[in-house]
């Protein structure tokens, strides 16, 4: 008899799982496959980031349209993607590990060589911007430590080389005079720059979205560029994000990738598709 409750919890969470299952159109074929999930599970317990061992979710359906498409690149900035990066100490490990400064490259070399628009959102902070009169605890950090900092905004002393400033690989793509360089965003979306007017202008309507970093500007940027209605592409492996006690932001930002997004590729993926436009 002790064991009746449990064994009546058992049955009311099957019953709850195979409606679940109902409701995603998970058939009972795929629910017979079960069995092979675990060898795929252990995978992941080996990688954390690697896809989930059974989507629930609708695969994606994208499908880029040449003249419609940019590639927007968040931050490509020293601070984030350098040793010499004030953040770096933080975010290195997920850059490195996910190769992002490589791929990165790769996607503004594939977008350029075919034509595509492409548009940098960068962070830049002020002097009159640490006169804010309340931050989040990563407002607080950036200032603190003179992450993204100029002199002003008519002012390029001290920029080159600087925080602040472009890497050194990507220069050649963003300083063509094509690229678009978006007025800075502020916190982490852009709500405060001009990003959306400038892709509006361009005809734009779809964004392969990659930068730094992925829980922050990048998944701000996602969420703002879908709430109007853009159709975004999100780059797993050239995006990173700082590991902290309070968190790895990498794995909590791919969470939300794949809830949210229209596509989450990986940069091999990427540059395949753009490169057959």
């Amino acid at each position: 008899m002790c064991d009746l409750p449990h064994h009546d919890h058992d049955h009311g969470h099957d019953r709850g799982v195979t409606r679940r299952l109902a409701l995603l159109g998970v058939g009972a074929a795929a629910v017979a496959g079960a069995a092979t999930i675990p060898s795929r599970v252990k995978a992941q317990e080996t990688d954390p980031y690697a896809p989930p061992a059974e989507p629930a979710l609708p695969p994606s359906d994208m499908v880029l349209v040449k003249d419609r498409v940019a590639l927007v690149v968040t931050d490509p900035q020293v601070d984030f993607l350098s040793p010499n990066g004030v953040t770096w100490g933080v975010v290195g490990e997920s850059v490195t590990e996910h190769g992002v400064v490589a791929n990165i490259g790769r996607l503004f070399r594939a977008a350029k060589e075919n034509g595509l628009t492409v548009a940098v959102s960068p962070h830049y902070y002020y002097p009159t911007d640490k006169g804010w009169k309340f931050e989040g605890a990563l407002e607080k950090l950036m200032h603190a430590i003179g992450m993204f900092d100029r002199e002003g905004p008519l002012s390029l002393d001290g920029f080159e080389g600087s925080g602040a400033d472009f890497m050194a690989e990507y220069k050649d793509y963003i300083l063509d005079g094509k690229t678009i360089i978006t007025s800075p965003h502020k916190v982490y979306g852009p709500e405060s720059n001009d990003l959306a007017l400038q892709l509006r202008k361009n005809g734009i309507s779809q964004v392969i979205l990659a930068g730094m970093s992925a829980n922050l500007c990048v998944e701000s940027h996602m969420r703002e560029l879908l709430e109007t209605g853009f159709e975004v592409a999100v780059i797993s492996d050239a995006t990173a994000a700082a590991k902290l006690p309070e968190g790895d932001g990498y794995l909590s930002a791919l969470t939300n990738f794949r809830y949210m997004a229209n596509a989450l590729w990986t940069t091999d993926e990427a540059v395949s598709l753009i490169s057959a436009l």
